[in-house]
């Protein structure tokens, strides 16, 4: 064991120092963290060793905090961002208590939970294709409305034509960027919560192509993406008979397009 004991000021200290040690450039906030996760010593090391060695901190201590919510994390499960918060505000101001959310490539749910806690009478749904991150959600959201598979394969069939609200997240990470993504991200979260294809926009496209069909009269779809890819987004919207618009926050650095089906 490197952590020799002592009062907690003396073991956080020690945490710092082999956090500095490894690069975390928050080591006194990320220390703090670690220890009050750790129930003993050998614990915390055996955490300290795990962020040492590059694994989120969110995944580490099990959590994320996240739209104020604490988020339940498992080891491989996409860490929530805070510049999707934009995709949270746009879903809340488009739902009510009587409105159907879907919360498509969930993750861990964060986000569906997110805006749950600011229309708690909406009813919400979660899909995912991997299994790992459908247990998180479930986790954070509860099991009964949560479903594995992909895309709208996943969700009940008694959904199609009545969704007001559709946040698909989905990867939009270009392929060959995927090198250049920090290394937290690029080696433990899943590639498949990353990679968006050629341009970054091939999960987008497939989630359009039948959103249609799921969206209720007026229902809107929402999606993060790049200001990169905001002209191609924009098209893609356009070719489904969708209304587009783009949406962005400054301050999160995030950008969010979304598509509107028209009141038929």
């Amino acid at each position: 064991m490197w952590i020799t004991g002592g009062d907690m000021e003396s073991v956080l200290e020690q945490v710092v120092l082999r956090l500095r040690s490894a690069g975390c450039v928050f080591a006194e906030e990320e220390a703090a963290m670690l220890t009050g996760a750790a129930p003993t010593p050998e614990k915390l090391e055996e955490l300290v060793e795990r962020r040492a060695q590059g694994e989120p901190l969110e995944q580490v201590v099990g959590y994320a905090i996240f739209c104020g919510e604490k988020i339940h994390l498992r080891p491989g499960v996409f860490v929530p961002r805070v510049r999707s918060e934009l995709l949270v505000r746009i879903a809340a101001e488009n739902a009510t208590n009587n409105t159907v959310v879907v919360d498509l490539c969930c993750g861990s749910g964060a986000l569906g939970k997110a805006v749950h806690r600011r229309v708690p009478g909406m009813a919400l749904y979660a899909a995912d294709s991997d299994p790992t991150a459908v247990a998180c959600a479930k986790d954070n959201i509860g099991p009964e409305n949560v479903f594995q598979g992909d895309l709208f394969a996943a969700l009940p069939a008694h959904l199609k034509g009545g969704v007001n609200v559709l946040i698909a997240n989905v990867p939009y990470v270009a392929t060959r960027h995927i090198p250049f993504l920090p290394a937290e991200a690029r080696d433990h979260e899943p590639r498949e919560a990353l990679d968006g294809g050629d341009d970054g926009l091939d999960v987008f496209r497939a989630v359009l192509k039948e959103a249609k069909t799921w969206l209720a009269p007026g229902g809107i779809l929402l999606s993060e993406i790049t200001e990169a890819q905001i002209s191609t987004a924009t098209d893609v919207v356009r070719a489904t008979a969708l209304h587009p618009a783009i949406h962005i926050d400054e301050d999160l650095e995030a950008t969010v397009v979304t598509a509107t089906a028209l009141n038929r």
